[in-house]
């Protein structure tokens, strides 16, 4: 298994199938735009920094947008609807978290979510290997809620994402109040991309902080 990250929430999850999260074009937030050809395209929701699926090369790209449970491609996918803000969407409407299951790891990209989780979604998520988490707050959790929502789904590795890097034009916190908030997990600088397999994946919880 690859894991490479395109800035922002757009990572490249890749083992014979390439699945792509929440593409962005790169010269909207300040930041090169991902350059990978992918089979799917999952889509959290409609805003113009996770929505440019139509940008990812591939002979036959599927863009999911929808929560509906999916075998895609031998892919397991089913969606968890939440929304974008704390107040039921009214700021900045709906999100769907992802959860998709690729050789026996199991994933969870949280998208822009915006609100803590209730019993039920932790309930429809399950069971995490890899959990993609927004921490960056203005727009989505912030360092406080992240770490809410982790306690909540108990994931085995934790990936931060949307915070602010270096070019990003978007005023989101850097990552540093995310990990002042950590409580003992191990913090694994893995550079722009990981390999690992299945075996791989600790007992014990770890932050693997990707970067550009």
């Amino acid at each position: 298994m690859i894991i490479r990250w395109h800035g922002h929430s757009c990572f490249e999850i890749s083992n014979g199938i390439t699945i792509v999260t929440d593409a962005h074009d790169g010269k909207s937030i300040g930041i090169r735009p991902p350059d990978v050809i992918a089979d799917i395209v999952l889509q959290s929701h409609d805003h113009f920094d996770h929505n440019c699926g139509r940008l990812v090369r591939g002979s036959d790209v599927k863009i999911i947008s929808t929560s509906e449970p999916r075998d895609e491609r031998g892919i397991k996918i089913h969606g968890v609807n939440t929304f974008h803000d704390e107040v039921q969407g009214e700021k900045r409407g709906s999100n769907i978290i992802f959860v998709f299951e690729m050789n026996d790891i199991k994933y969870c990209h949280l998208g822009d979510l915006g609100e803590l989780l209730t019993d039920d979604n932790v309930k429809d998520i399950g069971e995490v290997d890899i959990l993609f988490c927004p921490v960056g707050g203005t727009f989505t959790l912030d360092a406080e809620g992240a770490w809410n929502v982790i306690n909540a789904i108990k994931p085995k590795v934790i990936v931060p994402m949307h915070y602010r890097v270096g070019g990003l034009s978007l005023s989101i916190a850097p990552i540093d109040g995310f990990l002042d908030g950590a409580s003992g997990q191990e913090l694994i600088k893995v550079g722009n991309e990981i390999e690992f397999a299945a075996e791989d994946i600790p007992e014990d919880q770890e932050i693997w902080m990707f970067s550009l």
